[in-house]
């Protein structure tokens, strides 16, 4: 494993509610290199950036709604002083998705020139972040493609979901060669089970009793213990020119806790 790890801290989100700072040594102590940040839990951007400085993890990204930045783009000068090389779009509300609103969709197209062009002028790079609905077909090709053709590569950047990616249809190892040269940081993401209408209804959950899922059921699961083919997908990611990794599991699973599932995660990477 060749390449600097971090971790969506989405993950690891009521951990962060509870104790920001001790959650944060914990994921170093882990052994991953750099967070990605999915809200700041009323913490200032100087604090966050001394706070990381000291513990050792590099703040590589963000997730910050489309529509947060869309209204107030001074927003993204709080993750420049933290001090991110990222500023991503992680999701689309359900009017905003191609698949239900081509021209909607347009609209995220539009707005993504304008904020790649404001996040390159503080020195970030804005990037997106797929699911699989961005897999419809809007002019003949999936829309996540033509998002990436219609804005140019210095002001948005992939950063491919390679769960999403899969339930999308598309093997993830082949369909990230596509974005070569674009795709500086990616997510790694495990899953069982097939497209469902769970899917969604498991992002942002709290988990269950169960502890076993259903063969057949859409399960987020740590990196290494699901479907995807991770030696695949982190070859490709050296040919794509990948600078970092990073894990995301949008709910725990099997009984682990999601620092637990964190922890499974990065030691497996580390033992590849």
């Amino acid at each position: 494993m060749n390449f600097p790890i971090a971790l969506q801290l989405y993950t690891v989100r009521d951990d962060m509610a509870k104790d920001f700072e001790g959650t944060l040594r914990k994921v170093k102590a882990m052994g991953y290199d750099g967070v990605e940040f999915a809200g700041l839990f009323g913490k200032s951007a100087a604090e966050i950036k001394a706070l990381c400085a000291e513990i050792g993890l590099n703040p590589i990204s963000a997730h910050v709604p489309y529509l947060n930045m869309v209204a107030d783009e001074k927003l993204l000068e709080v993750y420049a002083e933290i001090g991110c090389k990222f500023v991503v779009i992680p999701y689309l509300t359900e009017e905003y998705r191609p698949n239900v609103n081509p021209d909607n969709f347009r609209r995220v197209i539009a707005d993504a020139k304008r904020l790649g062009q404001r996040a390159k002028e503080l020195g970030m790079t804005l990037a997106y972040h797929n699911h699989d609905f961005e897999f419809a077909k809007l002019d003949g090709k999936y829309a996540l493609d033509l998002l990436f053709e219609s804005v140019p590569q210095d002001l948005l950047q992939a950063e491919l979901d390679t769960c999403w990616v899969n339930v999308g249809g598309e093997p993830p190892a082949e369909y990230m060669k596509k974005y070569a040269g674009r795709l500086d940081i990616l997510h790694l993401k495990d899953f069982v089970g097939q497209k469902a209408a769970n899917m969604y209804a498991l992002i942002g959950l709290k988990n269950t009793e169960n502890n076993q899922a259903e063969p057949q059921k859409f399960e987020f699961r740590p990196v290494g213990e699901g479907v995807q083919d991770f030696p695949a997908i982190l070859a490709s990611a050296e040919e794509c020119g990948t600078q970092w990794v990073v894990v995301e599991q949008d709910r725990p699973c099997l009984g682990y806790t999601p620092m637990e599932c964190a922890e499974r995660s990065v030691r497996y990477l580390r033992s590849l």
